[in-house]
């Protein structure tokens, strides 16, 4: 007979590599930024493994596949070996994964340990214990099998001659070969025998077989005159035997004779040159099979994420019934669910989890999604519900409409929480959950502040203390200390001589009038803008005496505790787009000035570092989820009186990365659109140069009537009967607030989204009049919302209308720009979005704007101080007043966060306790260690 036709790998692998070529193109096409992904992870550094890694890195190049090479050292550990391979298995780029063996590491490790880590789905070895277990049930189309029984099996398919019905024989039975190309010939209908080295009768058995596998490991083993004529024969031995005419003194052989074999085989493989390239050939189309899975199951750009059903109850029970009748996810589900890594989340509890901002790195190239701001009318003293607007909205989104959605509001403080509200996880069916970890704590983030303000605070009052009873030598001495007889300045240290326009670098180089330079801040304690914090409404902080202790010398002060929230580092932290700039942001808060009128800041204190690194952990978004499911962002709380009263960039910026393209970022900003609106826009935006979408204002029939002019109302207190009976013409009076913030919305060129909030004393006529006044005064839409009674239900027509306005093109722009004067910058916000007719400053603030201009400050955003009660600076003045003077008392700078803060008439940062505050009601069941009694 005729010698067998040869059956080259080369040519067949390169037929593959065409093929999945133009597959991989397809599916770029048809998704748009979607990549197969292949990781391979390498222990140690062995010259045959970066041989056959280089293989499958170039093959996965030429096919179109992203291939990413993890090598880790020969020193890895096991548990750091199953870390990788985690972090791998839960990133959603990856779809082919594969561990390079053999493990090339000095220390103990279990081989089958580690393959069976590798995620079953991603297993494009097929070397798990799963897959192997699938194959050999014969569930084909669900599993992966390993590469060269694949590619054996490729290559039998080229000669065209069936498989059913043959008799096979298998030399082998090796994990990788042998044993899954027996199952894969049986599952394919042959009759099927296996052999291996110490089968006694191997040439008789070799002799029946009409398909022949050798994967046996021994040179030349199998001989020629066994071969049945017309035999297919698949060697895939790779084996080194001495030859004296080779420069290297050697030849690569198979595990068959093959110049005896193929005069009686009708099909044979050579060495090399055969099996060899097909192994990495089928890697590649494993790895492709694989992303089409991927691509079956998850649709790119949306989470397969699992909602929670709302079982309603009438009437509508307590917040905190509601919250406990909720069962959350396992906020590690949640992350998986939105597409983070194992190792981008640390878990604080089943609840909730900080987010590493790792993530934003690995999601850098991803598009944006749609950003919306939910702001409201100025409010009653009862509010009128952003929160629970903000997460009705996203479960409706979510839940409802399947769309990608995130929530990001801001932490709550304790003071509040235990004095006058009890709470601010939203309300009814549109809560953040569980409320008392949103409440209560949460992760940590305010007493970071709390103790990073306090220092700064202690090391100002220290260091004046210090400067004014050691001479400048002796505090050389100890700024500067001599350990083991050298001198050494610190970084911040010469940043501060640099600072100064010292450039020497030996401490001993400076002359006297420089080391007075160097160690004398010279701080004026009439300058201290910076002030200690306390996350607890304590009235009789609000002025205190420092100071008064012996051991300080008579060297008391003036001076006051704040709010925690109201700390310029919380501000700081909100508007931080990474660990990095929080840093910078740290160092350049000024808390005093000199007396030679120069800023004193937390650098020149030389606690810059130490403020990072106890806000390092606080920096990271604290992650959450609604009673529905859907992902909320918890990360800082900024007052929106003071500061500019957003949630921080950070967690806006990876919640846009994580949504995708098509899905919505929903964040809430405090108090009215002319405070909290106004700020997200003209400061927030401005930092983050993040463009908002969809205004989404919330209104209320119970405050328009009150700018309508109806009474007071009080919580705790029986509305008047204006509020629970129709009244058509106090509503429609009071709707001048309503179009008034529709304008400023507009006035930054957004469309806006009107969300009627209703309650069950208003009318359909009052609902319906809101509606149709909000859209006269230009309103994109303006729609009647039931989420607090019906959870995201409530709200679909809402999210429906933000869907459509989002389809908008933005003409986003500022309201001012940050290099006009000071003053002038006031006068814009105060007359285009309060109504003033002009402006007032007193004496204070003239100084103020004169000090600050002088020390570089005037180019800096504006964040106005002023009641949230009225547009104007006046809580009794309701409706949209015009022609007032606005006062401005003075002006103070919060250089670290970005911006300045003019005082409109009276306010305090330390709120103080009601009579009956709401820790009354707060209580713990200590058998099972709920907290009762929270809102």
């Amino acid at each position: 007979m005729a010698p067998a036709e040869v059956l080259s790998g080369k040519v067949v692998s390169a037929q593959v590599r065409e093929r999945l070529k133009k597959q991989v193109a397809e599916m770029k096409e048809k998704f748009p930024g979607f990549t197969p992904g292949l990781a391979i992870l390498q222990v140690g550094n062995r010259d045959d493994s970066n041989l056959y890694i280089n293989m499958k890195l170039k093959a996965a190049a030429e096919i179109g596949i992203s291939a990413n090479h993890i090598k880790l050292p020969n020193t890895a550990t096991e548990a750091e070996v199953l870390k990788c391979i985690a972090s791998l298995n839960g990133d959603p780029a990856v779809h082919g994964f594969i561990v390079q063996l053999p493990l090339d590491s000095d220390k103990p490790i279990n081989t089958e340990k580690i393959t069976n880590a590798v995620a079953p789905e991603k297993d494009v070895d097929g070397l798990s214990s799963i897959n192997a277990g699938k194959l050999s049930r014969g569930d084909l189309g669900d599993c992966f099998i390993p590469c060269t029984p694949k590619g054996c099996m490729e290559l039998i398919r080229q000669t065209g001659i069936q498989v059913t019905g043959k008799r096979a024989v298998v030399v082998g039975r090796s994990k990788i070969v042998g044993a899954p190309m027996h199952d894969l010939l049986l599952w394919n209908h042959a009759t099927v025998t296996t052999c291996h080295s110490k089968t006694s009768t191997l040439a008789e058995e070799v002799a029946k077989a009409d398909i022949l596998v050798v994967a046996a490991g021994k040179a030349e083993m199998v001989k020629g005159e066994w071969i049945k004529p017309g035999a297919i024969v698949i060697d895939c031995g790779i084996n080194h035997v001495p030859d004296s005419t080779k420069a290297s003194g050697k030849r690569v052989v198979g595990d068959v004779a093959y110049a005896t074999a193929k005069e009686k085989a009708s099909y044979i493989t050579p060495v090399p040159g055969g099996v060899g390239p097909m192994t990495v050939a089928m890697l590649m189309q494993s790895t492709v099979e694989s992303a089409q899975r991927f691509l079956e199951k998850f649709q790119p750009g949306k989470w397969n994420i699992q909602y929670n059903q709302l079982t309603l109850k009438m009437p509508v029970p307590s917040d905190i019934e509601i919250s406990r009748s909720c069962i959350p996810k396992p906020i590690d589900q949640v992350a998986k669910e939105i597409g983070l890594l194992p190792d981008e989340i640390e878990l604080y509890g089943q609840t909730k989890a900080k987010v590493h901002l790792s993530a934003l790195k690995r999601l850098k190239n991803q598009p944006d999604g749609k950003y919306v701001v939910v702001t409201g009318i100025t409010p009653t003293p009862l509010g009128e519900g952003k929160s629970t607007t903000t997460i009705g909205l996203v479960q409706a989104l979510g839940a409802h409409l399947h769309q990608n959605v995130f929530a990001c509001v801001r932490q709550p403080s304790q003071g509040p929480t235990f004095g006058i509200k009890g709470g601010a996880a939203g309300g009814g069916y549109s809560q953040v959950v569980p409320m008392e970890e949103f409440n209560l704590h949460l992760t940590g983030d305010i007493h970071a502040i709390t103790a990073a303000n306090n220092l700064v605070a202690a090391a100002v009052d220290t260091r004046i203390f210090h400067e004014l009873t050691q001479s400048d030598q002796a505090l050389y001495n100890r700024l500067v200390p001599s350990v083991n007889g050298v001198r050494k300045f610190s970084e911040i240290q010469i940043r501060r001589l640099q600072k100064l326009g010292i450039s020497k670098t030996d401490p001993a180089a400076l002359t006297k009038e420089e080391v007075t330079l160097f160690v004398r801040l010279d701080i004026d304690p009439a300058t201290i803008t910076w002030q200690r914090v306390l996350d607890t409404n304590d009235r009789f902080l609000r002025r205190i005496t420092i100071g008064q202790s012996p051991t300080e010398k008579g060297f008391s002060r003036t001076a006051q505790f704040d709010i925690t929230v109201s700390s310029e580092i919380m501000a700081v932290l909100a508007l931080s787009d990474g660990l990095d700039d929080m840093k910078k942001r740290l160092g350049r808060m000024v808390v005093a000035s000199s007396k030679r009128g120069e800023p004193v800041t937390t650098d020149d204190l030389g606690v810059t570092g130490a403020l990072a690194v106890l806000m390092k952990d606080a920096v990271k978004p604290n992650l959450m989820q609604t009673l529905e499911g859907t992902p909320v962002f918890v990360h800082a709380g900024p007052f929106a009186n003071i500061a500019h009263g957003n949630s921080s960039v950070l967690a806006d910026k990876i919640a846009l990365k994580l949504v995708g393209k098509e899905g919505f970022v929903v964040t809430e900003a405090g108090f009215g659109a002319d405070i909290g609106m106004e700020k997200f826009f003209n400061i927030k935006c401005r930092c983050s140069d993040l463009r908002p979408n969809v205004v989404v204002l919330v209104a209320t029939v119970r405050a328009l009537k009150m700018h309508g002019g109806g009474p007071a109302v009080t919580a705790g207190i029986p509305l008047p009967k204006e509020y629970t009976e129709e009244n058509l013409q106090l509503l429609a009076k009071g709707c001048s607030n309503l179009s008034k913030q529709i304008q400023n919305a507009r006035l930054f060129g957004v469309p806006v989204v009107v969300a009627v909030n209703a309650f069950k004393t208003d009318t359909k006529a009052e609902l319906a009049l809101v509606v149709q006044l909000a859209k006269e005064a230009g309103a994109f839409d303006a729609v009647e919302c039931t989420h607090w009674a019906e959870g995201g239900k409530g709200a679909v027509a809402l999210a429906q209308a933000v869907q459509r306005a989002s389809q908008i093109p933005s003409n986003f722009r500022f309201l001012y720009n940050v290099e006009l004067p000071v003053i002038d910058k006031i006068r814009i916000i105060a007359q285009q979005i309060y109504g003033a007719s002009d402006i007032e400053l007193l004496p204070e603030a003239q100084e103020k704007v004169a000090v600050y201009t002088k020390q570089g400050f005037g180019n800096l955003p504006i964040c106005m101080a002023k009641t949230h009660l009225s547009l104007s600076h006046d809580p009794e003045q309701k409706g949209a007043p015009t022609g007032f003077i606005l006062p401005i008392r003075d002006i103070r700078a919060s250089v670290g966060a970005g911006f300045l803060y003019p005082l409109v008439g009276t306010m305090s940062t330390m709120p103080g306790l009601p009579t009956r505050p709401s820790f009354y009601d707060i209580d713990l069941d200590t058998a099972s260690g709920e907290v009762n009694g929270l809102f």
